[in-house]
């Protein structure tokens, strides 16, 4: 009997701090079963959808989006930290636990009215993803869906996405 993509999550407890269970993403990616299951789930997720770009924030939405971008022949967009582009770039602050990041994208990366999908490995607290969208959303595009891998539900993240058609292959209940 094959495996679920679930069983190929390592959990590590009282990582990063006591009554925390990590979902390690790494133990997914090593094999190549787990990978390959990861990404037929994504595509599987998009397989009826009208769209014409993938994007995936540094640096685990490189790692999935990507080969989904290719295997449905669609152009590829990186979102990343602030500073790694080399051409003229727009940027969106968003909140962490302790403190902000930023993120950046080429201001030509995404055309008005191009359909997008956002794809990376988790939702948690949901900042880096609707300040990806809302980098998509400046420049004229329409995230049609948010694709994820795993879900940690306890967080919220959803909420930070409402209005979105949000989907993920695996939802853990807590944090």
């Amino acid at each position: 009997m094959a495996k679920k993509l679930e069983e190929y999550v390592t959990t590590i407890p009282d990582f990063p701090e006591p009554g925390i269970l990590f979902r390690d993403i790494t133990s997914v990616l090593q094999d190549p079963d787990g990978l390959h299951l990861a990404i037929d789930g994504l595509c599987e997720q998009l397989k009826d959808l009208d769209f014409d770009l993938v994007a995936g924030p540094e640096s685990r939405g490189f790692i999935f989006g990507t080969p989904i971008a290719d295997r449905l022949h669609k152009g590829f967009v990186l979102v990343r930290k602030k500073g790694k582009l080399p051409r003229e770039t727009i940027s969106e602050k968003y909140d962490l636990e302790y403190g902000q990041a930023e993120i950046e994208i080429h201001k030509d990366a995404v055309k008005p009215g191009q359909k997008v999908v956002l794809v990376d490995d988790l939702i948690a607290t949901g900042g880096s993803a609707r300040a990806a969208i809302n980098l998509i959303e400046r420049l004229g595009g329409k995230v049609v869906r948010a694709a994820f891998v795993m879900e940690l539900a306890g967080l919220e993240g959803r909420k930070k996405l409402d209005g979105y058609d949000v989907r993920s292959l695996i939802v853990y209940p807590g944090k």
